[in-house]
């Protein structure tokens, strides 16, 4: 088993050319799956079927896992059963007639419009950090980025005169969304003031650096959202993608059709995007018993 996973995890980042995060989650969620076969005495491929896999589910939410953690494994083990069957390393995909988890496909958090407003007005310009802080802050929500696609920005993909950004997503894919005026200039104050002192003598390609110089990671954009949700005093539960969740809310809270924002978040799938119409009928459900006389 664990030969054929590493077959797989190649085929995706060579023929697939997913990204390595997403190859990162996948291994992690299939050696875990590996584990468990091996558990109840199952090594081969073809001894697997459709009670093993059910029974895994089982295991993993009694263990307690976050829903989008198991419905995010099934969808790694389905790929990984129909390569093999595809391959003819298999005889059989046992996950054919299983369905998938629709109802744990978790409503995404997002801020309130006043929350964003104390959030993005949080970093102190008056120094590089603040200056390169606030800029992070709003390209992610004025643009609804991955946290990801953030930091691999290069300074070349930023285009302030047009007030468009050109990103990498999954699957290598690009697209160009557009960034508002606010953004913009957060942006070139950032470049203007800002990146020089970050870079001191070195050479950077990449738009946001850390303090020596290199290419800003994703735990660094991670604790530095959730230390200014700190001070601005924000209650709601602060994930990485909070920002691009409260982008796309806020979009169709506002009249956005469902298409454009699906093209801006860069879904290929309008079902994923579809999730954030929920939220936007739930908060219609709160303002209707909130304030009608016979809620």
């Amino acid at each position: 088993m664990r030969d054929l996973i590493d077959i797989f995890l190649n085929y995706l980042s060579v023929e697939r050319g997913l990204s390595q995060n997403t190859i990162v989650s996948y291994k992690r969620d299939l050696l875990r799956y590996d584990r468990f076969l091996r558990s109840i005495s199952i090594n081969d491929a073809n001894k697997i079927d459709k009670e093993d896999i059910r029974s895994y589910l089982v295991y993993q939410k009694e263990k307690e896992l976050a829903s989008g953690t198991i419905a995010r494994s099934l969808v790694a083990i389905r790929l990984f059963h129909r390569f093999l069957l595809r391959e003819k390393l298999a005889l059989k995909d046992p996950t054919d007639v299983i369905d998938s988890p629709k109802l744990w496909k978790k409503i995404p958090n997002a801020l309130s419009f006043a929350e964003i407003e104390r959030l993005l007005t949080s970093p102190d310009i008056k120094d590089r950090k603040g200056m390169r802080d606030k800029a992070i802050l709003e390209t992610l929500y004025a643009a609804g980025l991955r946290v990801s696609e953030l930091t691999g920005l290069k300074v070349e993909d930023v285009n302030l005169d047009a007030g468009f950004i050109r990103c990498l997503g999954k699957g290598k894919k690009e697209r160009v969304v557009p960034i508002g005026k606010v953004a913009i200039a957060s942006i070139r104050r950032y470049l203007d003031n800002s990146r020089s002192k970050f870079l001191k003598k070195k050479i950077s390609k990449f738009l946001f650096l850390n303090h020596s110089g290199s290419q800003i990671s994703r735990v660094y954009i991670w604790k530095l959202i959730k230390a200014y949700a700190r001070e601005a005093r924000i209650k709601n539960p602060i994930r990485p993608h909070i920002l691009r969740h409260s982008f796309a809310t806020h979009l169709l809270e506002r009249g956005a059709d469902l298409r454009s924002v699906q093209e801006m978040l860069g879904h290929s799938n309008i079902s994923t995007t579809q999730i954030y119409t929920h939220i936007n009928r739930d908060r219609l459900k709160t303002i209707h018993r909130t304030f009608h006389p016979r809620p």
